[in-house]
């Protein structure tokens, strides 16, 4: 119950400093009607839920456990010779729970509210009808699951309906890059993409095979998407699943594009998620504490340690995306920091 209370708690603080000011402003600029703003509300929630686990995970481990230390019921369970890893394990066990289903929300549910509020902010309230330039375009042809023709491109320019930097790929049936196609730019004439400036690699999949290589100064870009289209197919890294990060990744460091910002998302994915451990590490023996007993003290400590966690999440997120530290490494931080005091209390609680 501590628990719900939280995350309605936290949410409510999250909506009350963010997501209304949002509506307000896009009430006041667009006049957005109130089916549209109910949408962005709901659509936003999942987002604003996420970041709440861990903090609600803190505040439950503490004033639980606070509540037990002051009316001497954890005196009572030491007495009738149960140990500190019994009291601690249930709030731990729950810690992980919380963190695996944290991880199953923040990959299935979160991702796809994203993307409809993205839609919901672009096509209903700005009426946006798509056309917006973008850097990073990734287009793909897929036949089950198996990648026949990707194309890339540095950028789309809305203004000259433009793909700047292009790169196709063509793959054959074992998965292997057999064709390749570069070229400046390509152009939208009406009712398809007109690359220009380009070389064609025909490249050896098999021994004994010769390559090819041509240059073009125009040729038909094999997609058949149009520029709205294209546009809309593209997505933020918060719409993104860790499958299609893994895929992007992958595909940005082909053409030797800087990805330490997309790796530091996707790594994210788990780190913020495991935190609920790391905080039900930390909360249980600072609740076993004799000054912890007020809900007041224990809501104030747990604002505290949340702020000091996120501040290390923000530092290392910034090492990160410059590329001061390997993403992996400095996105893990916070929770390693947290894992060490987690233990540290731990240990000092059961002698």
């Amino acid at each position: 119950m501590t628990f719900l209370f939280g995350i309605c708690a936290f949410s409510a603080v999250f909506i009350g400093s963010g997501t209304l000011f949002k509506i307000a402003k896009y009430i006041t600029d667009y006049g957005a009607s109130l089916q549209a703003v109910v949408k962005i509300f709901i659509f936003g929630l999942p987002a604003v839920i996420m970041w709440t686990f861990p903090m609600s995970m803190l505040l439950a481990s503490l004033l639980t456990f606070g509540r037990l230390s002051s009316s001497s019921e954890i005196t009572a369970m030491k007495s009738c010779g149960i140990g500190f890893g019994r009291i601690a394990a249930p709030a731990i066990l729950m810690g992980l729970i919380v963190s695996m289903c944290a991880i199953a929300f923040n990959e299935y549910v979160v991702p796809w509210a994203n993307t409809a509020y993205r839609n919901v902010l672009y096509y209903e309230i700005q009426g946006n009808t798509g056309m917006k330039s973008q850097e990073h375009i990734i287009l793909k042809d897929l036949n089950h699951d198996k990648i026949q023709r990707l194309v890339y491109a540095r950028r789309y320019d809305a203004e000259s309906q433009t793909l700047q930097g292009i790169t196709l790929q063509e793959f054959n049936d074992e998965g292997q890059v057999s064709h390749v196609e570069n070229a400046e730019y390509a152009e939208w004439s009406g009712n398809e993409w007109n690359m220009h400036n380009g070389m064609i690699y025909d490249i050896a999949t098999e021994a004994g095979k010769s390559e090819h290589t041509m240059r073009f100064d125009s040729q038909k870009l094999p997609i058949k998407a149009n520029p709205k289209q294209i546009v809309r197919e593209q997505k933020d890294p918060e719409e993104l699943t860790m499958k299609e990060l893994k895929a992007q990744i992958e595909i940005m460091k082909t053409q030797y594009i800087n990805t330490n910002k997309l790796e530091a998302e996707l790594y994210q994915r788990v780190t913020v998620p495991m935190a609920s451990l790391i905080f039900a590490l930390i909360g249980v023996p600072l609740g076993l504490q004799p000054t912890r007993n007020s809900s007041s003290a224990g809501f104030a400590m747990s604002v505290i340690i949340i702020f000091f966690y996120y501040a290390l999440m923000t530092m290392g997120n910034a090492l990160a995306r410059s590329g001061a530290i390997a993403p992996m490494l400095a996105v893990w931080i916070p929770n390693i920091v947290g894992l060490i005091a987690g233990f540290f209390l731990i240990r000092r609680a059961s002698r």
